[in-house]
């Protein structure tokens, strides 16, 4: 039997790998830290955003499907964001686990991208995930001043506060996986919609 070791198990990344390894026959084991949700540095620059119902509460993507949950049911009034314009290449963390096991059956060590190749802004996950809360977001005015109003009920849901503004922030983060893709064989298998999909029912 197969043994592996994952250091930040509890990471959303962490989990879908252990899960996958179980599912191939490994004895996995792992460590646990509590800062793991929060301290990212040591996955950042190979995996693209890589999302799923595991992510962190402080993470926008997260953020979004919880307050939109709060909101449905009069827990909360309105969701404040950033640069709604900001594109980010997301992958779910499923694929990414996968990659991870893949970069380890090959005989020589190397640096991959793992990514969609796809991009999509922060306005598009709001307005995607906002059918699954009975929601459809309509945007008025620009800027500072854009709000996103609820079509069926008519109310603010969606401000746009500077305090969220990052001064380093990447406008637009795409990626290239064609080494992956070619050496690997590895793809994303769940697209921008399945991933909004999968933090909606699962992410609340």
């Amino acid at each position: 039997m197969k043994k592996a070791y994952i250091t930040g198990i509890t990471g959303q990344t962490g989990s879908y790998l252990s899960e996958l390894l179980l599912e191939k026959g490994y004895e996995v084991h792992g460590m646990i830290r509590r800062s793991s949700s929060f301290n990212t540095s040591r996955i950042d620059g190979i995996l693209f955003n890589h999302e799923s119902p595991r992510r962190g509460e402080t993470f926008v993507t997260r953020k979004i499907v919880r307050a939109l949950s709060k909101i449905s049911v009069g827990l909360q009034d309105v969701l404040e964001l950033g640069n709604l314009n900001a594109k980010r290449d997301w992958t779910h963390a499923r694929d990414s686990a996968e990659a991870m096991w893949l970069m380890l059956q090959q005989d020589e060590a190397d640096d991959y991208v793992i990514a969609t190749g796809e991009q999509y802004s922060v306005r598009e996950f709001v307005e995607a995930a906002a059918p699954y809360f009975g929601m459809k977001i309509e945007w008025m005015g620009e800027g500072l001043d854009e709000v996103g109003y609820d079509w069926n009920t008519k109310k603010a849901v969606i401000k746009v506060n500077p305090k969220y503004f990052r001064p380093a922030e990447v406008e637009t983060l795409l990626g290239d996986a064609t080494k992956a893709k070619e050496k690997l064989g590895w793809e994303p298998k769940i697209s921008f919609n399945q991933l909004v999909e999968d933090m909606c029912i699962y992410g609340q």
